[in-house]
């Protein structure tokens, strides 16, 4: 477009110019026009003022300026636009400036620089000097894919801090559960690079690329963590066994009752084990104290009577579709650590992976699975996980023991919680 001489042309304003010669050939409406510029407005760089001047100019044109072969062009006055958006003339100035360098509107000016214009009786705009949104037509296209191409990083972003709270949340509780249980190993340098990591994290919008990093950071020392407490596991196991061996001797062997299933502590003595087993074993047996006064299942009934009175529960048929419709949160945590959960299976690892950071214990998942089945016991921490981040249950490892001990007498419905857990969402 030729400038008068009295504006300064920039790059800015030569391409709008040329954005609004290709606006002139395109039918597009104003409502598309205008939904589509308001999408990516902030991207773009525009300010709230500038949309509200820009909203203000979308007033004065009619639905006739905006077919092919027309311009909508407003000229309105300074002193109306003053009165109408509450700008001072220069704040309005420099709202039109910005809105034409962004591309997004077009000067058209009169020799003398005057805004004017006239319309004949069908109400089509036969000529007009001011501001000229025709840019607006052009750039539909352009403006829509750019708004897809925000919504899909936006939703990557989204689904990028989930993960990475995922993996945050896992790391922290393996960290206070090995600690806590006494475990030998570099936590001290761990936690410390855990710390670190927690420094990192983003406290403004970030771009996809620095959250995947990220994102590989954390996983990287999930996997450094998890690789420390199975190491440690080993020795642990290793040490068990040991014991179990010892104290399976012939003299002891007199002392068992064939009808009952009785486990008595067996003091191991030997000075090569101590100093790598530390005080881990008298912890470990103690846990196991701990977590035989669920009811003392183990030790008031046979396996078989346990067998017979979970039998109905084992056969209980659980539908995948309404335990995750019911358990809604944590079929979203689910879906950000494994994808599509197409069965069962898939369900039971990502409970094995969410087991920790909700502090229930790997012994107390052994056990309920051993007692309930996979299936069953995959459906009872699903309950369990969900009813937690609800804040309906402080302490998920006891509650679970507590659905282990109803199973066991025969008074456990899990079918009737995910029903009810339905209906109160319905309601």
């Amino acid at each position: 477009m030729k400038q008068s001489g009295w504006r300064k042309p920039t790059p800015g304003l030569g391409v709008a110019a040329q954005f609004a010669q290709a606006g002139e050939q395109i039918s597009a409406s104003k409502s598309k026009a205008f939904v589509a510029v308001k999408r990516v407005g902030a991207h773009i760089g525009l300010k709230a003022g500038d949309m509200m001047l820009l909203d203000t100019l979308g007033a004065f044109t009619q639905a006739q300026d905006w077919e092919e072969g027309r311009r909508p062009i407003v000229w309105a006055s300074n002193a109306y636009l003053m009165d109408q958006t509450g700008f001072s003339l220069s704040a309005l100035k420099r709202h039109s400036r910005r809105l034409a360098e962004a591309g997004v509107i077009a000067f058209k000016d009169s020799p003398n620089g005057k805004r004017w214009g006239r319309r004949d009786a069908d109400g089509v705009i036969i000529e007009a000097y001011g501001f000229d949104l025709a840019p607006l037509s052009a750039r539909v296209e352009e403006f829509e894919q750019l708004y897809m191409e925000l919504r899909a990083e936006r939703e990557l972003c989204q689904r990028l801090k989930r993960q990475i709270t995922v993996s945050r949340r896992m790391i922290r509780a393996q960290i206070d559960a090995a600690l806590s249980g006494g475990y030998s190993g570099p936590w001290t340098q761990l936690t410390n690079l855990f710390e670190e990591l927690l420094s990192k994290l983003p406290r403004r919008p970030t771009a996809s690329d620095a959250l995947q990093q990220l994102l590989a950071w954390f996983r990287a020392l999930q996997a450094r963590v998890e690789r420390t407490i199975f190491e440690e596991t080993e020795v642990i196991e290793a040490v068990d066994n040991f014991t179990i061996i010892k104290s399976e001797t012939p003299e002891k062997t007199h002392k068992m009752n064939p009808t009952e299933v009785i486990f008595e502590p067996d003091i191991l003595i030997t000075n090569k084990l101590k100093p790598v087993i530390s005080n881990r074993l008298d912890k470990e047996k103690m846990a196991d104290a701990v977590i035989n006064t669920m009811g003392d299942y183990k030790t008031e009934m046979v396996k078989e009577d346990w067998a017979a009175k979970t039998h109905k529960l084992r056969a209980t048929s659980l539908d995948l579709p309404t335990v995750m419709q019911a358990c809604p949160e944590f079929a979203s945590w689910a879906q950000d650590m494994g994808g599509y959960l197409k069965d069962w299976s898939d369900v039971h690892r990502v409970a094995g992976q969410l087991r920790p950071m909700i502090g229930i214990s790997e012994h107390a998942w052994h056990v309920a699975q051993d007692q309930l089945g996979k299936q069953v016991a995959t459906a009872a921490l699903v309950l369990v996980f969900e009813k937690h981040c609800m804040g309906e249950v402080v302490s998920p490892g006891g509650y679970l023991r507590g659905m282990v001990e109803k199973a066991g007498a025969g008074e456990l419905h899990l079918e009737r919680s995910f029903y009810g857990r339905l209906n109160g969402q319905a309601s």
